[in-house]
């Protein structure tokens, strides 16, 4: 994966500038009794499919971030619109992010594998309504042990919060690390003492606050407002984005100590 990150030229900026600069990746069982608890409505809810669901005969669930290079990161620090490297590094971004989903099929199967990716399948499900899906990258990553979730609701791993994150399901097995005890907020530091909210501060369209994220408003700043619309028609893309949030904040690209 870390050869692929640094040679294929789907990692790359129309300027030739990295993308994602470096990975994690982390491994749950795919029987984890965590996914059971998914589907309960306080956290993800009913729609939510198994590892099992998706691929009977299931062993592994391989999770991996692939974290924003710094060049990246830094041209969305000023302003309130998104900088063209972040718009570019999220949607280009997530096509490279699709390769490498294909990439770790591939080398599964030349493994005598079988492998399927729920967020490519014909079957992934992403409501916008209630804004929950039936696979969900993040909590699949917090199940493989990759880091826990900060007052966005964004992951923060080791290498910080701001990125991308992929999984593929396959019937091999690969040892997996039990996840760091503390619960699923214990790297953020708002909820050991409430000593951040820069997140909360950085946030344009005053959805994160104390009592968390809103997400309708969120939603409402990055694809429906008058600047989104502006957005889509200059640079071409489905809708906007923003992650001022991820940026230019304690937990950009480590955990905060």
């Amino acid at each position: 994966m870390a050869k692929f990150l640094e040679a294929d030229p789907g990692n790359r900026l129309p300027g030739g500038e990295m993308i994602y600069d470096d990975l994690l990746t982390g491994f749950a069982a795919a029987d984890d009794s965590i996914f059971e608890n998914f589907s309960k409505e306080s956290v993800i809810g009913s729609l939510f499919r198994s590892p099992r669901e998706w691929l009977p005969g299931a062993s592994t669930v391989i999770s991996y971030f692939l974290r924003f290079s710094e060049y990246v990161r830094r041209s969305n620090y000023d302003g309130a619109l998104p900088s063209a490297e972040w718009l570019h590094g999220r949607f280009l971004g997530e096509e490279f992010n699709k390769k490498m989903r294909l990439h770790l099929v591939k080398e599964l199967d030349n493994m005598g594998g079988v492998a399927v990716v729920p967020a490519l399948h014909e079957d992934y499900i992403a409501d916008y309504q209630s804004f929950k899906s039936n696979w969900s990258e993040r909590h699949i990553a917090y199940a493989a042990g990759l880091g826990s979730f900060g007052l966005s609701r964004g992951l923060i791993t080791e290498i910080g919060i701001a990125g991308r994150f992929g999984s593929v399901i396959t019937d091999l097995h690969f040892p997996f690390a039990f996840r760091t005890p503390g619960g699923p907020f214990k790297n953020c530091p708002f909820f050991a003492d409430q000593s951040c909210g820069a997140c909360a501060e950085r946030c344009p369209s005053g959805a994160i606050t104390a009592e968390g994220k809103d997400k309708s408003a969120c939603y409402r700043y990055t694809r429906i407002e008058d600047h989104a619309r502006t957005l889509r028609v200059k640079y071409g893309y489905e809708h906007s984005i923003c992650g001022k949030c991820q940026v230019n904040v304690p937990c950009e690209d480590c955990i905060p100590r």
